[in-house]
């Protein structure tokens, strides 16, 4: 993993951290914090840091409040704390 996938990472666990323990934070969000002007070219990555993180039993990948596989979901997605 390259550095800006760690920070990702690392940026996905400060923001749902922040949040209360049942929110949810959108990968832009991360992107954002990590390359304010650049994140959406960051976004497959910020993606990709989640999808590691789920992998991992850290976070879980949602859409339409459903647990789903980011690598596998099209559209919108958020990452969750495990429930």
């Amino acid at each position: 993993m390259d550095d800006v996938g760690a920070r990702l990472e690392r940026s996905i666990g400060e923001l749902l951290d922040q949040r209360r323990p049942d929110a949810s934070i959108c990968p832009s969000e991360a992107a954002r914090a990590v390359d304010p002007e650049g994140w959406r070219e960051l976004m497959p990555e910020a993606r990709a840091a989640a999808g590691r993180l789920a992998a991992a039993g850290e976070v879980e990948v949602t859409q339409g409040g459903a647990v789903v596989d980011v690598g596998t979901a099209r559209g919108p997605v958020r990452v969750r704390r495990r429930r």
